[in-house]
């Protein structure tokens, strides 16, 4: 898959595959100077590494910027299941098969959505090669706090033809994740890897993979990253938080406040879920000089 002209222009960056060890080809950014730790920037769902293009484009200035297209998202491959699990494990294992690839031992993360929980679950036993973190509308600990039209968007056979049939997860978020309407190229940004059905397989399985149950089988290993996080009361973390997110509201960033109370924390009182579309500028105003001074 390649990116469509009007999309490259808001998107130009080269691109570059990794084969997974599950043998998929996974596609990820790699900007900037290789000088300095590197800065991972892992997205969620139903985006790709598209939604952290203007905030590469400005701090690859100061260093080396790496932003990986999950399994199932973005322009990288897009199996069907189970041939690729569609899992918080495996997801998280394809990072560190990435970052050991790429000869990588220390990182700078920023997350968002489900960046969080992969990447937080992928480093969940060393914790020391993370050196900064930015949390941005996310979650690395269990919750019941689920909004009922995500769980409407699980149920058998309906959730699947909402999702993927009707495209009734990726296509709202163009508007309910915003307090301000995105231009119609911006959208089609967003859209564009996931325009049929076997191409939105990955949004599918990330709301089916929510621990919501008790007897989910990703409920373990996100109870194992939410006891990590103990680990990082020395580490550097910043949150920039949309306070209009109908999913990840405030309430979660309290919760990560009282996990983590030295968190440096930002609200944005009028950016939704996507809140480097609503406010790109105050959030790159606190994330720059965070991870580079």
């Amino acid at each position: 898959m390649s990116v469509p002209t009007k999309i490259s222009s808001l998107y130009p960056f080269k691109g570059n595959f990794i084969n997974t060890h599950g043998g998929h080809k996974l596609h990820y950014i790699d900007e900037g100077s290789s000088e300095g730790t590197p800065t991972i920037f892992l997205h969620g769902n139903p985006t790709w590494s598209f939604f952290y293009r203007k905030l590469i484009s400005r701090l690859s200035e100061h260093g080396r910027c790496i932003a990986p297209d999950h399994i199932g998202c973005g322009l990288s491959d897009k199996p069907g299941f189970p041939e690729f699990p569609y899992d918080l494990k495996s997801h998280g294992e394809n990072l560190i098969d990435l970052l050991d690839q790429l000869k990588i031992d220390r990182v700078k993360l920023v997350v968002h959505d489900w960046g969080g929980a992969i990447g937080l679950s992928a480093f969940r036993k060393h914790s020391e090669r993370i050196e900064k973190i930015v949390i941005m509308n996310t979650a690395a600990f269990i919750s019941k706090d689920v909004p009922k039209r995500i769980l409407l968007c699980r149920l058998p056979l309906i959730g699947s033809f909402i999702v993927r049939g009707l495209n009734g997860f990726a296509g709202p978020a163009t508007f309910m994740a915003v307090k301000n309407s995105l231009p119609k190229d911006v959208k089609n940004g967003f859209l564009f890897p996931y325009n049929n059905w076997s191409k939105r397989i990955a949004v599918w399985r990330f709301v089916k993979d929510i621990p919501y149950e008790k007897n989910h089988p990703t409920r373990l290993l996100l109870k194992e990253t939410e006891d990590s996080l103990k680990n990082y009361h020395d580490t550097p973390i910043l949150a920039c938080w949309g306070m209009k997110d109908f999913c990840f509201h405030g309430g979660f960033l309290d919760s990560w406040q009282k996990r983590l109370p030295h968190i440096i924390a930002h609200k944005f009182e009028n950016a939704g879920h996507y809140l480097l579309e609503d406010d790109f500028e105050g959030c790159r105003s606190k994330i720059e000089p965070f991870l580079f001074n």
